[in-house]
């Protein structure tokens, strides 16, 4: 038995025509597209290059060679398969050598939409997951204890 390898991969939560619909997401992306780069490459790398070096990295490879596409769709691959997302790898440079403005805002929107506070980036992430989860409201501690 064959399976459809598109079968278990999860639609994108945003069109990529959909860049409009988070304004201060488009203008980032348009003004600062490093910044867009970064905040995503950092959440996707799990922290282990920060925004400023992705997005600097980044600017660095579209200024120098112009192809910072390219950077942009090894990224958009990796979030994809990182997220289950329909999508292939011709799908991902096509999409961010025509579309780059685009296809950063509809990554940065998929993070957001999952729940990553993008300006926090990935030490928002680690401070969140290592919150005490609690099932209502916890009485405070005395230090020391009661005396009289």
């Amino acid at each position: 038995m064959t399976t459809n390898m598109h079968s278990s991969q999860a639609p994108w939560s945003t069109g990529l025509c959909d860049c409009f619909s988070n304004f201060n997401t488009c203008c980032l992306t348009c003004w600062c597209p490093c910044v867009t780069f970064g905040r995503v490459a950092e959440i996707i790398d799990k922290g282990s290059i920060s925004c400023a070096a992705s997005g600097s990295l980044y600017t660095l490879i579209s200024l120098v060679t112009g192809l910072g596409c390219i950077y942009s769709c090894i990224y958009r691959s990796r979030m994809r398969d990182q997220l289950g997302l329909k999508g292939d790898s011709c799908q991902d440079c096509l999409t961010n050598s025509f579309c780059g403005p685009c296809g950063l805002c509809q990554m940065y929107t998929e993070l957001q939409n999952r729940g990553y506070n993008m300006k926090r980036g990935w030490q928002g992430v680690v401070e969140e997951n290592n919150q005490p989860k609690t099932k209502g409201p916890v009485a405070p501690t005395v230090e020391g204890g009661m005396t009289r």
